[in-house]
């Protein structure tokens, strides 16, 4: 089987830093590809994962774009989906589409017509963002999608759900590697984009109001580390937001901004946590900060919405709570949670192996 992994031109695979998506098909593509599947990888030119084929318009990613005005980001991601479109009909042994591209990835694979290969599209966000085109999609039945949890296929509209197969849930390579030997700490942990959906505003009052450590490991739009953020356009959404309700509170004592952190810094700083916290003000869709969490061996103690029950079994490898205010008293009972629980769940669950194996029976149905 030969399939086209539109991974879109904001990222390469893998990403250096922050990325979700690209992170979930970089965790993808090795094990389909172990599967027998070859892969045509349609990302950035500076992608470094192994694939069979490359399709790319730009040489870097173009993140740095995605939050400009509509009238300047709009070429970025046509001119991209555009080389796709022409890669697919030059090659004409494209068996699959496996398609990343929030919107209009979707748009276009409806587009390519009945003589194109199938499409799976796989939904990685909050699907109440395009209620126009999810309200009335319409890509017969040569165009389906997946979701990355059961809870966001059920939310979506009726006209989405009807193309859906199904979900598959995130998975990390971490659930198939050693636990890096660390000493647990004391602090807890917010892993992920500075964001008013991650809530990283409450963590940080309840850092304060419930006495406990608390580090913030992510970036601010498109700035990885302080010296970026003090460069930043300070109308950037998610700067407004680290300005107003969140930097204040920052006083490198008891709560701590670190940026981006990625590869083994990443893996001991979570490993070392008490808990990671999932202070969520959404409907998180997927969920791949939570299952590193678990892989590990770190408990998890959130705000029960979106993908958190799915993914963590209360009382067993984390602690929910419908209540803002109890999320600070759970930080402190973290400890009757066994880390060996979390582990032993993340291997069953969120290995790449698992995960590539549910895929590869969403393509065979496809085809």
């Amino acid at each position: 089987m030969r399939v086209l992994m539109n991974a879109g031109p904001w990222l390469p695979v893998p990403p250096a830093g922050y990325g979700g998506i690209e992170n979930v098909i970089a965790t993808l593509v090795p094990e389909l590809r172990a599967l027998g599947v070859e892969v045509i990888l349609a990302s950035v030119g500076e992608s470094t994962i192994e694939a069979d084929g490359r399709v790319s318009v730009f040489e870097q990613g173009q993140f740095a774009h995605i939050q400009r005005p509509y009238n300047q980001a709009v070429g970025v991601v046509q001119a991209h989906q555009h080389a796709v479109t022409r890669a697919i009909a030059a090659r004409g042994d494209i068996d699959l589409i496996h398609d990343h591209v929030e919107a209009a990835g979707l748009v276009t694979a409806a587009a390519l017509g009945d003589g194109a290969p199938p499409v799976l599209h796989t939904l990685h966000w909050d699907l109440h963002k395009h209620p126009e085109l999810y309200g009335t999609f319409d890509g017969g039945d040569r165009v389906r999608v997946n979701g990355v949890s059961a809870s966001q296929v059920a939310r979506a509209p009726e006209a989405l759900r009807r193309h859906s197969i199904g979900h598959v849930h995130l998975a990390t390579p971490l659930a198939a590697e050693p636990v890096p030997e660390v000493s647990r700490g004391s602090y807890a942990v917010v892993l992920g984009r500075i964001h008013p959906g991650k809530g990283q505003d409450l963590a940080v009052r309840l850092a304060h109001r419930h006495g406990f450590d608390l580090v913030l490991a992510g970036p601010v739009g498109p700035y990885h580390d302080a010296a970026a953020l003090a460069r930043a356009d300070r109308e950037n959404p998610d700067v407004r937001f680290w300005d107003e309700q969140v930097a204040p509170h920052v006083d490198g004592v008891r709560v701590r901004w670190v940026g981006t952190v990625t590869g083994r810094d990443r893996d001991l700083l979570v490993a070392g946590a008490r808990v990671a916290l999932f202070p969520l003000r959404w409907e998180e869709p997927g969920g791949t900060a939570m299952v590193e969490s678990l892989a590990l061996g770190t408990p998890v103690v959130g705000i029960a919405r979106g993908c958190l029950p799915e993914l963590v079994e209360d009382g067993r490898t984390g602690l929910l709570t419908d209540d803002e205010e109890a999320l600070g008293d759970l930080v402190h009972k973290a400890g009757t949670i066994d880390p060996a629980e979390c582990r032993a769940e993340a291997e069953r669950r969120f290995t790449p192996a698992v995960m590539a194996s549910e895929y590869l029976r969403l393509y065979e149905r496809l085809r």
